[in-house]
């Protein structure tokens, strides 16, 4: 074919992609963030978004697909129109804004070719994150089922391919409110503190060429008693696995190990890692087949140690590296106005944990909601300890918090418990090499609760390196757990303690405050308390933080402020929804927000 023919080709398939991108628009008219007229419809989201195990090659499937919504049994044959990937349907930023409900599926269909380079080598199909049960297709094969809204995974497409044009359906299913799946604070009927429900895609959508052998998952375990980092390549049932650690570019240590077994690096004279020096390792890892380096992945890692002990007056405290820290931080919901689930931008995503460090905090709690990778990777590179909360599902039940051991504990059926046991274990298993993550919170207020005392030792089991916040804000059972979580709004209250726990104050606050021009509906918003002027909120802050400070000498040894924005009609935020507006001055809750978390230096 002549070359005019193909430039001209070329330049009709850029036209084409062009005016389609032309034709999305956000939906709706409610606020958005300054992100939102960044959101490039030909290439939202292109980072690379797994940077705990990056390769070189890869491609970005987000984009403009087509989209349908039919009654449940019902095939797709057309379009209804077209939806940005990864922005659920639901959303602004979608371009549809549709909610689709229990009796529909919604349906996705894209095509894309795969790159002569890729040839001879398997193709992964990665999904960051689909709510809740996805079917996929490829070129009219099954692919695979997966269901769970928070975690990624992925298919070997490889066998179902074709030369030139594939094509990719995706039909997914979300009961919201209406079945045991967590949904955290999705409901059908928003209002008060629950939100839009979310469905479908909301993480980036990706192909990757591996080798017939290569390495799944990276699970790096930091020792500082033993001076060394075990780093396991999972997936490979064969060769040598080579461990390369750097510290700011120079080789620190070296390991080797048979596949399937933990490579062990000697770190000498590490660098531990914390919210005051958050120094992360570069880390190589290749594997070695019949003298073949056949696989090679890029990621990091940090010495770092999550731990309890008693100070001199015997009160358990949170420790970091051995030694006494309060973990002070911001209930982070993790919505946004125009994209619900999913930042519009990666500058967005990273803005809230900077803003974080801005005020002054070391931690989040991040509620009921799982980020992105990229998410915890901003927050282990800045600085931020992250409490990990279980999305909650089946809310009624009993909720007792000011007394010990009289709550009830939900009665799950089977599906539903071993659902939640596989979605639980799934965010375990992603976050585990995450250095920012210190506390697993399975239960929050009894949302769901069941098994308290069973389930916080399965996840101590799990996860042995860190600490287990069994129920935030109680229910309360002996012996489940490490911590303590007391919920009092809105002024801090030390009203039980437990000598064998460590105490903890994992929510309080939501100091409200309506700004005109930020607010999600105009006509209808709610706080705990409000206050007309950041002056006001300011010194109402302040004068909670103080209390604060007074009662750590008496036993808390963390807490949780709500929260870091509004969401939707909630005001309680530090800054307003739409992240335009702070509510408070800055500099002030810096310097509290030290003093509280230098208590305890």
């Amino acid at each position: 074919m002549k070359k005019s023919v193909l430039f001209l080709l070329a330049a009709l398939f850029f036209c084409a992609s062009a005016a389609t991108a032309q034709n999305w628009a956000p939906a709706g008219d409610h606020i958005r963030t300054p992100w939102a007229d960044q959101v490039d419809p030909k290439a939202p989201l292109p980072e690379y978004p797994r940077p705990l195990l990056q390769r070189a090659d890869w491609m970005n499937l987000n984009g403009l697909w087509d989209y349908a919504v039919l009654p449940l049994g019902t095939s797709y044959e057309k379009p209804d129109g077209q939806i940005l990937v990864p922005f659920c349907i639901e959303s602004s930023l979608s371009g549809v804004g549709r909610t689709v409900g229990k009796d529909n599926n919604l349906w996705y269909q894209r095509t894309f070719s795969v790159p002569k380079a890729w040839k001879g080598r398997r193709v992964l199909l990665h999904f960051g994150a689909v709510d809740w049960q996805a079917d996929i297709w490829v070129n009219g094969v099954k692919a695979g089922t997966h269901t769970g809204g928070y975690t990624p995974f992925s298919l070997d497409i490889t066998d179902a391919l074709t030369t030139g044009t594939n094509t990719l359906t995706v039909k997914v299913w979300d009961g919201t409110d209406t079945g045991f799946q967590p949904r955290g604070k999705q409901v059908s009927k928003p209002g008060g503190i629950w939100y839009t429900s979310v469905t479908g895609i909301w993480q980036t959508v990706w192909l990757e060429p591996v080798a017939e052998q290569h390495i799944a998952n990276l699970r790096t375990t930091p020792d500082l008693d033993a001076g060394c980092i075990r780093v396991l390549a999972e997936g490979v049932s064969k060769g040598i696995v080579q461990a390369r650690l750097l510290a700011e570019g120079q080789p620190v240590a070296t390991a080797r190990a048979l596949a399937g077994t933990e490579a062990e690096i000697a770190v000498p004279d590490a660098r531990c890692w914390s919210p005051d020096d958050p120094f992360l390792y570069d880390l190589e890892v290749s594997l070695v087949v019949d003298g073949k380096v056949v696989d090679r992945v890029q990621s990091y890692c940090a010495m770092r140690k999550i731990g309890k002990g008693p100070d001199a007056q015997g009160i358990l405290r949170l420790q970091l590296n051995g030694k006494p820290i309060f973990m002070y931080g911001p209930l982070d919901q993790g919505w946004w106005p125009d994209g619900l689930y999913t930042a519009p931008t990666d500058e967005a995503l990273a803005y809230d944990v900077q803003k974080t460090k801005d005020w002054g905090f070391n931690m989040i709690r991040k509620h009921v909601k799982v980020e992105p990778a990229r998410w915890y990777y901003h927050c282990d590179r800045l600085g931020i300890l992250v409490w990990q909360d279980m999305p909650s599902g089946e809310w009624t039940g009993g909720w007792q918090n000011t007394r010990y051991y009289e709550g009830a504990e939900r009665e799950r059926s089977a599906a539903s418990e071993a659902n939640f046991r596989k979605e639980w274990e799934a965010e375990m298993d992603y976050l585990y090499s995450n250095p920012c993550v210190a506390v697993w919170v399975p239960f929050n207020e009894g949302w769901g609760q069941f098994k308290t005392k069973e389930i916080a030792t399965w996840t101590a089991q799990h996860d042995p390196t860190r600490l287990v916040n069994a129920a935030s804000g109680g229910n309360f059972f002996p012996g489940a757990g490490d911590i303590l979580d007391l919920h009092n709004y809105p002024q801090p209250a030390l009203y039980l303690f437990d000598t064998k726990s460590v105490n903890v104050l994992g929510e309080y606050g939501g100091i409200g405050m309506p700004v005109e021009g930020h607010l999600w509906t105009p006509d209808r918003n709610w706080g705990y308390i409000k206050f007309a002027s950041p002056a006001e909120v300011t010194e109402e802050y302040v004068k909670y933080a103080r209390q604060l400070r007074d009662m750590v000498a008496r036993g808390f040894s963390a807490a949780v402020y709500t929260q870091t924005t509004d969401v939707e009609i909630e005001v309680n935020g530090l800054m307003t929804y739409d992240r335009r507006f702070d509510k408070v001055d800055i500099p002030r809750i810096r310097e509290i927000n030290q003093q509280v978390i230098n208590t305890l230096k």
